[in-house]
């Protein structure tokens, strides 16, 4: 992988690295990436990091492989939600490298980076909210440049309509009759 990565046919050097997630920022961030990747020849190394939902802390006292093979193949839906999600599906065009990492985020996507010339590309929480640990954490540990991508703003009325919200609100509606 890495002679893949590290350098392509034509010259190109380095790959895009992208944090997935479910966020609008983590979509937006995916979309970026595959958009950079197409652009510049790089292949897109997808990475998505869960851990249990206990911590990895609780996990080691009471340690269950099914419970773990459960929670991996769960991270591998996410991915593939992410990519249909924002993408309409894995794309096509660029080379593509998927992975699912049980670490935490930004450790799991500082040890995708393989050199300078990689790029890697994180979500962001919009601009009036303060940036997250894992942000802080790759800003300082990568080794090659961030590229962040903030979340799609929402109109004032979307964030009050989901802040006064209920479970009920988004309960599955039946076919109409």
């Amino acid at each position: 992988m890495s002679a893949v990565a590290a350098r392509r046919p034509g010259g190109v050097a380095g790959q895009v690295v992208v944090g997935v997630s479910d966020s609008l920022g983590g979509l937006a961030a995916l979309r970026a990436a595959a958009e950079q990747a197409r652009r510049s020849g790089r292949v897109l190394v997808a990475v998505l990091a869960w851990e249990p939902p206990e911590g990895e802390a609780l996990y080691a006292r009471r340690p269950d492989p099914q419970w773990a093979r459960h929670w991996h193949g769960a991270a591998h839906a996410r991915l593939d939600r992410a990519f249909a999600e924002a993408l309409g599906g894995p794309p096509q065009d660029v080379d593509l490298v998927r992975r699912v990492v049980r670490a935490r985020p930004g450790r799991a996507l500082c040890e995708a980076v393989a050199g300078p010339d990689d790029l890697l590309v994180i979500g962001v929480r919009p601009r009036r909210m303060r940036r997250g640990r894992i942000h802080r954490y790759v800003v300082a540990h990568s080794g090659c440049p961030v590229l962040t991508v903030p979340a799609p703003p929402l109109a004032r009325h979307e964030l009050r309509a989901l802040r006064r919200a209920t479970a009920g609100d988004f309960a599955a509606v039946g076919p109409a009759g």
